[in-house]
């Protein structure tokens, strides 16, 4: 196990130490005192574990493919960027654009999130990259989504809506569960809500299930509530924008 000290560090020397570390062979890594410093674990192909304990500039975890990094803190936008495989929790707050393009692995934030999350995720092969914020999430959540799931629980909400506007918005692919009842007036034209089936509890129960263990939740009391599903309604939302 190696242990950093970021403090006062600039974002290319403490990610030049993290890469020759993980190329050196070493497999746990703890970063204290990070503050704001960006790309932290972008482009690692490694199964390397990356603590952080403060919090992580932008675009935490692009491009990675197979370390898990666990935040101690809040997350700042584009998260999970572009992500092909691994895994990124954060035990906190995150922001905007989360999981843009995300093709694999998963993201799970305890918290709030901000606007455009999981914008275009799209599912690779066998890959399905799953998202899920504990908290409620801005305008915009799942647009243009070309596959994956992506999942909005509204933990401790209290009169915050679950998602802001234009929800799903370009949606074309994929799927998302939203925990609680959804005003209509927030989802985009391109989607709808779909009843849940038994395949769709076994689903949540899967993922909510590892999430919850991760972040120290009851899954009991999460499933308690009922879950919207919404799902696209068109495979070519623009399609008119450019046809003559």
């Amino acid at each position: 196990m190696l242990k950093i000290d970021a403090r006062g560090m600039h974002y290319r020397e403490l990610n030049r130490r993290i890469k020759e570390a993980v190329a050196a062979g070493e497999r746990e890594l703890i970063l204290e005192n990070v503050n704001g410093q960006r790309y932290l674990g972008t482009g690692v192909n490694a199964p390397v574990r990356i603590e952080v304990y403060g919090v992580p500039g932008n675009d935490l975890g692009a491009f990675m493919d197979g370390p898990s990094i666990f935040v101690c803190g809040n997350g700042q936008d584009g998260a999970a960027n572009t992500m092909n495989s691994g895994k990124i929790v954060i035990r906190g707050h995150a922001g905007d654009v989360l999981g843009y393009g995300m093709r694999g692995g998963k993201l799970h934030i305890l918290g709030d999130v901000g606007y455009r999350v999981g914008i275009h995720m799209k599912a690779y092969k066998k890959q399905i990259p799953v998202l899920i914020a504990g908290g409620t999430a801005r305008d915009f959540c799942g647009e243009y989504m070309a596959g994956g799931i992506l999942i909005v629980l509204g933990l401790e909400r209290g009169q915050q809506p679950l998602v802001g506007d234009y929800c799903g918005t370009g949606m074309h692919g994929g799927v998302m569960y939203l925990r609680g009842e959804v005003d209509p007036r927030h989802l985009g034209r391109e989607v709808a809500v779909r009843p849940l089936e038994e395949e769709d509890l076994a689903l949540l129960r899967e993922h909510l299930g590892e999430y919850c263990s991760d972040l120290g939740l009851d899954l009991e009391e999460i499933m308690a509530e009922p879950f919207t599903k919404l799902v696209p309604v068109s495979s070519r939302p623009y399609g008119n924008l450019y046809a003559y």
